[in-house]
């Protein structure tokens, strides 16, 4: 059976996710949502410290965040928090929930979507103890909110609903294409559009039960 469409009865949205970069991946849904007139803000748990090789920390940090506001400001984003949780060591700890609680609770987001926390993204595929640890987080920080956000839907390979972004396929390419020197680390030798638009080729898939429609996927936790 196919996956519903996304819901449309709501205003407000927050990605909250755990590294930078990691929202892009929703990047041609947050683009169709915010030119319909949605608000929607990336909330990111670290600063992506640890995500160039062979860079300092804090530079590291200081590029990675101004590559996630560029990313961002492409689809239409221009709230943008940093924690400082510490990339490559993110644990689902009391005071990570307190932070994700309080946060929720200041911006009344209708939508929450944050990572897959699942331990493979596929057979033999692991799937990064940071996800699985800030997504656990992000779940038992929702669960006890007296008055939770209406819904909490996490991105990934399984899908109950999905957002049909044929339109904006070349603004989520260029939004995960402004990781330029993240990018450039990772394969020195393909540029970071053609490196984009092959990852978002199999994260953002042509589904045959759509009509052959290129879809952001969600799986919906709490709703």
């Amino acid at each position: 059976m196919a996956p519903a469409p996304f819901p449309t009865d709501w205003t407000t949205a927050v990605i909250l996710v755990p590294h930078p970069d990691d929202p892009e991946y929703v990047a041609a849904a947050v683009a169709k949502w915010v030119a319909s007139g949605r608000q929607v803000s990336y909330v990111l748990g670290s600063r992506g410290e640890a995500g160039i090789a062979g860079m300092a920390a804090e530079e590291a940090a200081t590029v990675r965040e101004a590559e996630q506001r560029r990313a961002a400001a492409i689809v239409g984003v221009q709230d943008v928090v940093f924690w400082d949780e510490p990339d490559s060591n993110i644990r689902n700890t009391a005071a990570l929930r307190e932070t994700i609680a309080r946060t929720l609770t200041a911006i009344k987001p209708q939508v929450v979507v944050t990572v897959f926390g699942g331990a493979e993204w596929a057979p033999e595929v692991p799937n990064q103890r940071d996800h699985r640890e800030f997504a656990a987080a992000v779940e038992q920080a929702y669960d006890a909110m007296i008055d939770p956000p209406r819904w909490l839907f996490v991105s990934g390979v399984e899908a109950t609903h999905v957002e049909v972004v044929d339109e904006f396929i070349d603004q989520a390419v260029a939004s995960l294409a402004a990781h330029e020197q993240y990018l450039k680390a990772l394969d020195p030798d393909t540029p970071p559009a053609e490196q984009a638009r092959e990852q978002l080729r199999h994260a953002v898939p042509a589904r045959p039960d759509m009509d052959g429609r290129r879809v952001v996927q969600f799986l919906e936790l709490r709703g």
